[in-house]
């Protein structure tokens, strides 16, 4: 089982990392508890209707391990299949990778707002050093039409050394969104700063 700590390893999952379904079924819930007690400093909220779900080899293998016992996929092509999908969620050293979550409880107030919110996956950013990384958003496939933008997003935040140095020193470090439709900013505080610092090469 990995860590899950901020010394998680990086890298991406192979078949051997996964618990078998039986063996998951056995250690499920000391597992969702670990994973859940993780994310907590991993998960952000960006003003009243985005949350950002820091992502990384911990959360990934979670993820995967929920489909793998939700669709009972036990055979190696199907396991690769799910490995294929969700390893790309797995930074590898230079870079943040968030799942982007915008939330209207709503149905038709969730409506106008992905509307009104067009393009807010490339306004989202990280800021650090005196620079801002914007996020390059839905590498797999688009998740915006003419109409309006998806519920939900990929992304992945390029930074530069000088970036993960100021992670690793502790400076101050902000993420946000500029879109003028939807304008907000947040200041990690200790604890994030350090489990995202753990993404990131030195």
């Amino acid at each position: 089982m990995p860590e899950t700590d901020h010394r998680a390893p990086r890298g991406r999952l192979a078949p051997p990392d996964l618990l078998s379904l039986e063996q998951y079924a056995r250690q499920r819930a000391d597992f969702r508890a670990r994973v859940l007690a993780h994310k907590r400093a991993r998960t952000l909220a960006v003003g009243p209707h985005t949350t950002w779900c820091f992502e990384d080899r911990l959360t990934v293998q979670y993820q995967v391990q929920e489909m793998l016992r939700a669709e009972r996929i036990f055979e190696v092509d199907g396991i690769q299949d799910e490995l294929d999908a969700y390893n790309p969620l797995i930074p590898d050293g230079t870079n943040l990778k968030v799942t982007l979550l915008i939330e209207y409880p709503d149905p038709a107030e969730r409506a106008i707002a992905l509307a009104r919110l067009k393009g807010i996956e490339d306004r989202c950013y990280v800021e650090a050093a005196g620079q801002r990384s914007y996020a390059i958003a839905d590498e797999d496939l688009d998740r915006e039409n003419d109409e309006k933008t998806s519920a939900v997003h990929f992304l992945r935040f390029e930074l530069g050394a000088e970036m993960r140095r100021a992670f690793h020193a502790g400076a101050p470090i902000a993420i946000g969104i500029d879109l003028p439709a939807y304008t907000h900013a947040l200041s990690l505080g200790a604890d994030s700063r350090a489990a995202l610092a753990a993404d990131l090469a030195p």
